[in-house]
C-alpha cells in the first residue's frame, strides 16, 4: 500500500514538473513552439482538482486536518468585495436559556461567515407602458408620451442585452450559435440569425466610435503595430479567403507616459503594404514593428520611424540553440538576456530616466554586438539558418538599435502581439468570419472591448452605456466622450 502511494506521488510530482516545463517553455520560449494559455490552465486545473481531492479525502479520515485547513482558509482568503450586496441569514439558538442554570442568556457577541453565492445570468421582460390621452371636446386630440429610443426599433432587446451578446461574442470568444443555445435552456428561443442582426446594426452605430479611437491613436507619437490572419468566408469560391486584421497599439505605462493605452484594429481583405500605409494615414512618430517588410513604405516618407523587435531576433537563435549544440546561436541568446535584464530595471520609470539608463549600460553591449555578429557571419556558411538569423538582425540594426535614443520605445513589440492574442481566441472558436463586413465588425467591436481591458473597464457597462447615449441622439461632434478613457472619467464623476 504505501508502495503504491509513494509511486502515485512520483507519478504526480513528475505531472506538475512536466506543466512547470511547459510554463516556463510558453512564457521564455518563442511564439511558434509554445503552447497556448488555456492549454496550460486546463493542465494546471486538472493537477489542482487533484490536489483538493486528495485534502478532501484527508479530511474525512482525520477530522482535525478538516479544522485545520478551515483555519488557513480563513486566514488567506481575504475579504469579499465591498459593493457586492449582502443578503443576511441568522442562524439562533432556538432558546435562549442557560443548560446549566436554566436562567436567561444575555448575547455577548457573534461570529460572521461570507460566502460568495451566484445567481445564474436571468433574462427578465421590461414592459413599458405610454398611456393616450384623448379630448372629450376636440375628437382628433390624441396626447402620448413619444416611446423612448431603441437600438432595434420594433425589436426585442433592450441595449444591454445587445451589449451582453457583443461581449460574449468579442471578449468571451462565444460564437452566436453557443449563445443561442445557453438562452435556450432558460427557456428564451432566439434564432442564431436574429443575434447577428443585433451584431450588425451595433457593429455599425458603434462604427463613428472605432473612427475616433483609431484617429486618436494616430494622434499619438509613438504606436505598436502587427497584423494577424483573419479567414473569411469566399460564397462565390466555396471556401475561405485569408484576410487580414491590423492592429495599431499605444500603451505609454512602461515609461510613465500620462495617455491612456488603446488598441484599434483594421481589416483589409490582403496584407499589401499600401494597407498600413492607409491606415496610418497622417501619423508622425515612432512605429514599433516586426520585421514585415510592409512597414517601410511609411518611414520612406521620412516620416516615420520604425523601432523593430528584439523578440523577432531572438527567437531563430532559440530554435536553433534548442536543436542542439550551438555556441553562436547560445552567445546571441546570452547577449540579448542582458539587454532583457537592464529593461526588467527600468520599466515604469520615466523616458529620460530610460534613456539615461540606457546609454551608460546598453549602448556599450549593442556596439559589441553587432561587430561580433558580422564577425560570425563571415566564418559560417551563408546558406544556414544561423546565417539567416545574423542578417536578420543586422539588415535592421538601426531600427533595433533606436531604443537607445529614445526612452518611450520598448525592447520588443510585445505589448501588441498581446492584443493580437484575443483575435486569435475568437478566430479559433468562431472559425471564419461570414465576410469582408463581418470581419469590419469584428475590427470594430473588438477594438472597442479590448481597449476596455486595457484600462481596467468593464466592456460590458462600457459597450451598454455607448449604445445607449448614440441611440439616444449622443451628438457625432463629441464622439470623444463616447471612449473608454473617457468613460473612466464620467464614471468616476458620478461616483
Amino acid at each position: 500500500m504505501l508502495k503504491a502511494m509513494l509511486l502515485a506521488e512520483r507519478a504526480e510530482s513528475e505531472r506538475l514538473r512536466q506543466i512547470i516545463k511547459e510554463l516556463q517553455r510558453h512564457r521564455f520560449g518563442r511564439r511558434a513552439e509554445s503552447l497556448p494559455p488555456e492549454q496550460l490552465q486546463l493542465g494546471l486545473e486538472d493537477a489542482e482538482q487533484v490536489e483538493a481531492a486528495g485534502h478532501a479525502e484527508g479530511e474525512q479520515a482525520v477530522p482535525a486536518e478538516r479544522k485545520a485547513r478551515a483555519a488557513r482558509r480563513r486566514t488567506n482568503r481575504g475579504a469579499l468585495p465591498a459593493h457586492l450586496p449582502r443578503i443576511e441569514t441568522v442562524v439562533d439558538v432556538e432558546h435562549p436559556v442557560c443548560p446549566c442554570c436554566s436562567g436567561t442568556l444575555h448575547r455577548i457577541g457573534e461570529d460572521v461567515a461570507e460566502r460568495l453565492d451566484i445567481v445564474p445570468a436571468q433574462f427578465r421582460v421590461l414592459v413599458v407602458r405610454r398611456p393616450k390621452y384623448g379630448c372629450r371636446s376636440c375628437e382628433d386630440v390624441v396626447v402620448q408620451a413619444p416611446a423612448p429610443a431603441r437600438l432595434i426599433e420594433g425589436g426585442l432587446p433592450t441595449e444591454a442585452t445587445v451589449a451582453q451578446v457583443l461581449v460574449s461574442k468579442y471578449a468571451d470568444h462565444l460564437p452566436l450559435y453557443r449563445q443561442a443555445q445557453i438562452y435556450a435552456r432558460q427557456g428564451i428561443a432566439l434564432d442564431r440569425s436574429t443575434l447577428a442582426d443585433w451584431v450588425g446594426r451595433a457593429a455599425f452605430l458603434l462604427r463613428p466610435v472605432h473612427g475616433r479611437l483609431l484617429d486618436r491613436l494616430k494622434g499619438s507619437a509613438k504606436l505598436f503595430a502587427d497584423e494577424t490572419t483573419a479567414p473569411v468566408l469566399d460564397p462565390g469560391r466555396g471556401r475561405t479567403k485569408t484576410g487580414q486584421l491590423w492592429a495599431y497599439a499605444r500603451d505609454d505605462r512602461p515609461w510613465a507616459g500620462a495617455d491612456p493605452p488603446g488598441v484599434a484594429y483594421v481589416y483589409a481583405p490582403d496584407r499589401k503594404a499600401e494597407r498600413p500605409t492607409a491606415h496610418l494615414a497622417g501619423f508622425r512618430g515612432v512605429l514599433q514593428v516586426d520585421g514585415y517588410a510592409g512597414y517601410n513604405a511609411l518611414a520612406a516618407r521620412g516620416e516615420v520611424r520604425l523601432a523593430f523587435c528584439w523578440s523577432h531576433v531572438r527567437r531563430p537563435f532559440y530554435a536553433l540553440a534548442q536543436n542542439g549544440p550551438a555556441p553562436i546561436a547560445s552567445e546571441a541568446l546570452t547577449r540579448i538576456a542582458a539587454l532583457y535584464r537592464i529593461e526588467d530595471e527600468i520599466r515604469g520609470r520615466p523616458a529620460d530616466e530610460r534613456r539615461a539608463v540606457r546609454q551608460e549600460r546598453s549602448r556599450p553591449l549593442i556596439e559589441a554586438f553587432e561587430p561580433w555578429l558580422r564577425g560570425k557571419l563571415s566564418l559560417i556558411s551563408q546558406k544556414t539558418k544561423l546565417a539567416d538569423a545574423i542578417r536578420y538582425a543586422l539588415t535592421r540594426w538601426a531600427g533595433l538599435c533606436l531604443f537607445l535614443e529614445d526612452g518611450r520605445i520598448e525592447l520588443d513589440s510585445n505589448i501588441v502581439e498581446r492584443s493580437i492574442r484575443p483575435l486569435a481566441l475568437n478566430r479559433k472558436n468562431a472559425l471564419f468570419a461570414g465576410s469582408d463586413g463581418g470581419a469590419e465588425h469584428w475590427a470594430t467591436v473588438a477594438s472597442l472591448i479590448e481597449t476596455c481591458k486595457l484600462n481596467s473597464i468593464d466592456p460590458f457597462a462600457y459597450v451598454a452605456d455607448v449604445i445607449s447615449r448614440i441611440v439616444n441622439g449622443h451628438p457625432q461632434s463629441r464622439l470623444d466622450e463616447l471612449l473608454p478613457w473617457a468613460y473612466i472619467a464620467s464614471t468616476d464623476c458620478g461616483a
